[in-house]
């Protein structure tokens, strides 16, 4: 088995538990990361934003994680998060699929993809689900998610 299989269980195992300084540790310092909600972060901002998405479930957050697959240099992970929604206390069941490339036994680069979309409309509700497709929506939920993060940020003093 791979150190990196390792490395994915451990960060899946410690999300699983709300544990985001463990998670943090499994990024390399120049690390990047992408979503569909937040668009890219640096190293800073991705630690960041896993504490800041635990600290806001208040330990309503279900993460189960499955077909972990592993070289050296790359892996993939299917995962699923049920939360509430923190802005509109709404439950979301999100599927995402995670790719992985390692430097130094580290995640360098962490890709996660799911359908906005669908997450939307889960999250916001009716105005999620009719126009979360729309080029416009889905901006503005990365404009939203990425100024909750850095206010975020500026709060805990982590910028």
């Amino acid at each position: 088995m791979h150190t990196t299989h390792n490395l994915l269980l451990k960060f899946y195992d410690s999300f699983s538990k709300a544990n985001a300084q463990s998670m943090a540790e499994c990024y390399h310092p120049e690390a990047t990361f992408k979503d569909p909600a937040f668009g890219t972060l640096n190293q800073q901002e991705v630690t960041a934003m896993w504490q800041m998405l635990v600290e806001r479930s208040k330990g309503n957050l279900t993460i189960e994680f499955s077909n972990v697959s592993c070289t050296d240099y790359s892996g993939s992970v299917d995962w699923v998060a049920t939360y509430d929604f923190s802005k509109t206390n709404r439950k979301v069941v999100n599927f995402i699929q995670a790719q992985f490339e390692f430097k130094n036994g580290l995640i360098i680069k962490h890709t996660d993809s799911f359908n906005l979309w669908k997450w939307s409309g889960m999250a916001l509700g009716w105005k999620g689900y009719l126009l979360g497709w729309t080029p416009f929506m889905q901006n503005k939920i990365r404009s939203q998610a990425k100024i909750s993060l850095k206010n975020y940020m500026k709060r805990a003093d982590l910028s």
